[in-house]
């Protein structure tokens, strides 16, 4: 990698971090790109390029992320939802159904034992939403009707 190159992802991650301590806050791609010493257009190409989604999707994901855990807490869809950064309920409850596959109300009224019972660090390790065309490693419900999280392959020894 070029000099140029590493001063590039060096902007990007301050930026990424900025995404991720001030996600309540309104935030759109040109303050962003301020952050990383970028415009807009470029900083939106290097940002996908580095992280695989643009920079309006990795926010509104951390936005999503953090109304999970606030859906898991009780705390109601209209709350979540300003509480973290989003002014339209309509806009934030299409793009939550989008991310994690299931409206915020039937997320809110699901049972989340497992996520409960787990370590912080775990929890938030498993329940982060991605974006990979509707499936989620979020939890989901089992035929029992409690949470479960779902588990990925374990890694086969060579």
């Amino acid at each position: 990698m070029t000099p140029q190159e590493l001063a590039n992802l060096a902007h990007l991650r301050r930026a990424r971090d900025f995404i991720d301590r001030e996600y309540a806050r309104p935030l759109d791609v040109p303050t962003m790109a301020a952050g990383a010493l970028m415009s807009p257009a470029h900083f939106s190409r290097q940002f996908k390029a580095a992280y695989g989604e643009s920079p309006y999707n990795y926010l509104m994901t951390r936005r999503i992320e953090r109304a999970m855990a606030l859906l898991r807490a009780g705390t109601s869809v209209t709350d979540a939802c300003m509480e973290v950064g989003c002014t339209s309920l309509g806009s934030f409850s299409t793009r939550f159904t989008e991310i994690v596959g299931i409206n915020p109300s039937e997320y809110r009224s699901r049972e989340h034992h497992a996520v409960k019972a787990m370590p912080s660090c775990i929890a938030k390790q498993h329940t982060r939403p991605e974006r990979n065309g509707g499936k989620t490693s979020a939890p989901v419900s089992a035929p029992d009707g409690l949470s479960r999280i779902e588990e990925a392959p374990a890694p086969q020894l060579q």
